[in-house]
């Protein structure tokens, strides 16, 4: 099955470098996403522009896809299982959770000079980061792209509410499944609290699994496949 990667913030198609090659070897065709104004060099990007990236590459997809959106890209995955739900096999989350209707794509934090920076490492201490050592926080940072404030204050648009019947699988990194099940079923998430099938599955990494376990986030999708 063709699997779409969505990288979150501040991340490009890279950061799925080491899930690519077991997902091949698990017999699937990865295809890492490079978001407007996270890759392709276009400080002018919007909201629009990811949205659209991602929707073409359902569309290019051969046959049904399993859309996978990390952090605040989950949003996106959501938003193509919306535009595509006849296409959209399964949306797996890893990390993150679908924004309602209306929302703004990303406001954790404050644009400066017109984009989001990286805002280094102490926001994320604990769970998220724990499992990754110095080297690796380096490396990511060293790599990490300011995205545009046109794609973080992006209004999110769903419209077809055949969505909520494409299945749904959430990753469950920094936080428990049984974490993840209490927020849905108290109406905290409320586009998975109207989804007819969402699973919940542990993974002992911290918020970043493609660089810290690719292996085994890569069977993990494998196995949404066949679900």
């Amino acid at each position: 099955m063709d699997i779409v990667l969505i990288a979150g913030m501040w991340l490009d198609a890279t950061a799925w470098e080491d899930v690519v090659p077991e997902l091949e070897k698990l017999g699937h065709r990865p295809v890492a996403v490079t978001l407007p104004g996270q890759g392709d060099g276009n400080p002018t990007a919007t909201y629009a522009d990811q949205v659209a990236a991602v929707v073409a590459a359902v569309d290019g997809a051969d046959g049904p896809a399993l859309v996978v959106g990390h952090s605040a890209a989950c949003a996106l995955a959501w938003v193509a299982a919306d535009a595509r739900p006849e296409t959209v096999a399964r949306v797996a989350l890893i990390g993150g959770m679908p924004n309602a209707d209306g929302e703004t794509y990303f406001g954790a934090f404050e644009p400066v000079d017109g984009v989001v920076p990286f805002p280094g490492w102490e926001p994320f201490e604990g769970p998220d980061s724990d499992d990754m050592s110095a080297e690796l926080k380096a490396a990511v940072a060293h790599g990490a792209i300011a995205v545009p404030a046109t794609i973080t204050r992006g209004v999110v648009h769903l419209s077809d509410d055949r969505r909520y019947d494409v299945p749904v699988t959430m990753l469950c990194p920094e936080f428990t499944p049984a974490q993840a099940k209490e927020w849905v079923e108290a109406g905290a998430i409320p586009e998975l609290a109207k989804a007819t099938r969402v699973d919940y599955v542990d993974i002992d990494s911290g918020h970043w699994p493609m660089y810290t376990k690719p292996v085994g986030l890569a069977r993990i999708l494998a196995d949404c496949t066949r679900a």
